[in-house]
């Protein structure tokens, strides 16, 4: 039978990720620069956060001495600082130098899995591990730690307070950006930014500044996405190649939540249930029918990009300027 108590805590937790980064991409948009660079910047906040755990927990005479707090902000620090050099990197090349967006976010994307990989099998050799991953469980430990009362309060605290903290911060990160963006003079400013940004820049709005922190920002939020996938949802084992493809998952997921962060809490949570699908829906021994299942959440992700282009309505669309550089002198 279907374990519906089982299934949405495995869901959230398959899509927190998928959230931090859509987050993060929404905010980048927004601006105008569209960063299909997300999917490296997410493997370079993962990769960072292992290096700062790696060397905190090899730093210590006893793992009896490791300190929760330090196990938790050296690893976070570690990863915003590693996908805000992404960010900046992306936008001295595009907004500084003017280069293709599409252009240097693939290439971001190819040097992130790149550096991940390299800085990851370093690791595992410096560990002396005899398999292909790296285990940092004691970190994990501290990522993974839920509220005291969740194992007594039933399927209440199964379903609702079963996480860490990792995935209540990014419930909250994309309620605030869904404020900021619709209810503050920050997020107008950005938002006509993204849509007109010469006319924004006649009216005083410095536009390069506001690209500059809405990709950084944007950067740093998906960033923490790779780190939860590291250190929550795989118990802090790091495998080289191993986040799939949830990066292009997480910009599908900018589209299909209409540029809305506090929209994508629940879509999010939607698309992570569809990864996992297959491991619920009986299919036997017929592996090809499994094969099927595991298709779904991109089947659907191309039925949200059909319908989505055939929207009329002007607030379901794209920032009308996203993509495109900035030339003051054009204006």
């Amino acid at each position: 039978m279907f374990d519906v108590v089982s299934f949405i805590p495995r869901a959230v937790v398959q899509g927190m990720p998928l959230l931090l980064g859509s987050t993060g991409e929404t905010l980048t948009e927004k601006s105008g620069n569209l960063n299909l660079g997300i999917p490296g910047i997410m493997y370079v906040g993962a990769i960072s956060g292992t290096i700062g755990a790696f060397l905190y927990e090899t730093s210590l005479p006893s793992p009896d001495a490791l300190n929760g707090f330090l196990a938790v902000a050296i690893p976070t620090l570690a990863c915003l600082a590693g996908s805000l050099l992404m960010g900046l990197i992306y936008c001295f090349l595009t907004v500084t130098l003017r280069a293709n967006q599409n252009v240097t976010g693939l290439a971001l994307t190819t040097f992130g899995v790149g550096f991940g990989n390299f800085f990851g099998g370093s690791l595992i050799k410096l560990a002396g591990s005899d398999m292909p991953y790296l285990a940092l469980s004691a970190t994990s430990l501290c990522f993974r730690k839920t509220l005291p009362w969740a194992q007594t309060t039933g399927w209440v605290g199964k379903v609702f307070l079963s996480y860490g903290f990792l995935a209540y911060l990014a419930v909250v990160i994309a309620l605030v950006a869904g404020y900021v963006l619709r209810h503050t003079r920050l997020g107008l400013h950005l938002r006509a930014v993204g849509e007109n940004p010469a006319t924004a820049d006649a009216a005083g709005v410095n536009v390069n500044r506001y690209k500059y922190w809405a990709t950084c920002v944007g950067s740093m939020v998906a960033g923490l996405g790779g780190l939860y996938y590291v250190m929550d949802y795989s118990s802090g084992i790091w495998s080289n190649n191993a986040f799939g493809d949830r990066g292009w998952l997480a910009i599908a997921l900018v589209i299909f939540t209409i540029w809305r962060p506090n929209v994508g809490v629940l879509a999010s949570i939607l698309f992570g249930g569809l990864y996992i699908l297959d491991v619920y829906i009986p299919s036997g021994m017929n592996l090809a029918i499994k094969e099927i299942y595991k298709m779904i959440p991109y089947i659907v992700t191309i039925v949200v990009l059909i319908i989505t282009s055939m929207r009329n309505k002007r607030e379901n669309q794209p920032p009308a300027s996203l993509g495109l550089p900035y030339f003051r002198e054009e204006r």
